[in-house]
């Protein structure tokens, strides 16, 4: 069976070969691969069926996160042209996550995790990310998260 987010793309990829996008075909297949390649990592877990929209956002998020990497090493070697192939896949890949959190949505949204789990100091801060991973899988930067949790439970 399909999940959501793999018929969205699934679907944005058949409209892309339809429109000859070249951007946004490569873009989706890369996606495509990378949810295939998580499939059969879990098939050798024993899971089955395919991994679920959470770990397919993670994914999202990941290639994201590489790109923004790129280009700002492409900015820095004065290749503005790959520069802007990266920030373009980042916006055909920013389509199947869900709205990110702005700062204020996400102290809350920490805040409200650590009190809901009764966090007290740094050695919870695992259990918080954790907690905070699972319920906003693609909203985040988990990067920013983690200093902001850092800071409250210090």
């Amino acid at each position: 069976m399909e999940s959501a987010v793999r018929g969205r793309i699934n679907d944005a990829l058949k409209v892309a070969v339809k429109a000859q996008d070249k951007l946004r075909m490569s873009t989706l297949r890369l996606i495509n691969a990378a949810i295939k390649d998580r499939d059969i990592a879990s098939r050798t877990d024993g899971a089955n069926g395919g991994v679920p929209d959470s770990e397919v956002m993670a994914i999202l998020a990941k290639m994201i996160k590489q790109r923004d990497e790129s280009a700002v090493t492409y900015e820095g070697a004065g290749r503005l042209e790959l520069a802007q192939q990266e920030k373009d896949e980042i916006e055909v890949i920013r389509e199947f996550l869900p709205k990110q959190l702005d700062e204020a949505e996400m102290t809350s949204v920490c805040e409200e995790v650590i009190e809901e789990l009764g966090a007290k100091g740094l050695k919870e801060m695992g259990r918080t990310m954790g907690a905070l991973k699972e319920r906003y899988a693609g909203q985040m930067d988990f990067g920013k998260a983690s200093k902001l949790v850092k800071e409250l439970l210090e």
